[in-house]
C-alpha cells in the first residue's frame, strides 16, 4: 500500500504551473475571483494550485474574518474548489481589497511512502497518518520534519466520517476524495485551517469540487 505525500520544497514563482500553496491562481480566460457566500461577501483567499489527472484543482477559502464565516463546511459558500483544464491557464487579477493571498508561495514535491497493509493489531491502519509518521522517521530526521508534509494526493480521507463526504451539486452523487491539506511549515507559509486537517473532493464528470475540514 502506497501513499503519495506532498512535501514542502522551498519557494516557487507566484504564477508557476506546479504543485504549490500560495501565489496567484491560474484559470481560463473570463474566470472571476470567487466571493464568500457565507456571511462577509468578501473575496476568498487562494490556498493551493494542485495539478491532478484531468486538470488542476484550485482551492479558495474565506479568511476575511476567521471564525465568522464557516470555511470548514463544504456547502457554506465560504470556500470554493475548481477543476480547471490544464490548457490555456493564465494568472488571475487579484482583488484590491480583502484577504486574498498567502504571504509566501511554497513549492511542493511528491514523495511516495510504502505502508504495511495491516497494523500490529491486524487492523488496516490509517494510510495518511502512517505515511506522515513514516516521512518523519526516514533518514534525515530533524526538528519539525513532520510539518514539512503539506498534503497528500489521492488515496482515502483520513478519519473522515462517511456522512461528511460531499455530494456533487450537479449530479447528486458522492464526490471523490482528491487531497489532504495541512496548514504549513511556518507562520509565513501557513494556510489557516483552524488547526484542523483539510479535505479536497471533486466530481470529475461534472468538474465540481468541494472543501471541508475535520
Amino acid at each position: 500500500m502506497q501513499t503519495t505525500l506532498m512535501i514542502y520544497d522551498g519557494t516557487a514563482p507566484a504564477d508557476s504551473d506546479v504543485p504549490r500553496t500560495g501565489g496567484v491562481p491560474l484559470a481560463p480566460a473570463g474566470f472571476a475571483w470567487p466571493m464568500c457566500g457565507s456571511c462577509c461577501g468578501g473575496p476568498l483567499q487562494f490556498f493551493a494550485h494542485l495539478p491532478v489527472e484531468g486538470g488542476v484543482l484550485s482551492v479558495f477559502v474565506c479568511q476575511n474574518d476567521p471564525g465568522a464565516c464557516e470555511f470548514w463546511d463544504a456547502p457554506s459558500g465560504a470556500n470554493r474548489v475548481y477543476l480547471f483544464p490544464r490548457e490555456e491557464l493564465r494568472p488571475v487579477a487579484v482583488p484590491e481589497t480583502g484577504v486574498t493571498l498567502l504571504p509566501t508561495t511554497s513549492a511542493i514535491r511528491h514523495h511516495v511512502v510504502t505502508l504495511d497493509p495491516e497494523g500490529d493489531d491486524g487492523l488496516t491502519p490509517d494510510a495518511y497518518d502512517v505515511a506522515r509518521s513514516g516521512w518523519k522517521s526516514e533518514p534525515g530526521e530533524r526538528f519539525g520534519k513532520q510539518r514539512e508534509v503539506l498534503r497528500s494526493i489521492g488515496g482515502s480521507p483520513s478519519y473522515l466520517e462517511k456522512d461528511r463526504v460531499p455530494i456533487c451539486p450537479s449530479c447528486t452523487g458522492p464526490m471523490e476524495f482528491a487531497a489532504h491539506l495541512e496548514e504549513g511549515i511556518t507562520r509565513q507559509t501557513a494556510m489557516n485551517l483552524g488547526g484542523q486537517l483539510g479535505y479536497v473532493f471533486l466530481c470529475r464528470a461534472c468538474r465540481e469540487g468541494a472543501f471541508l475540514t475535520d
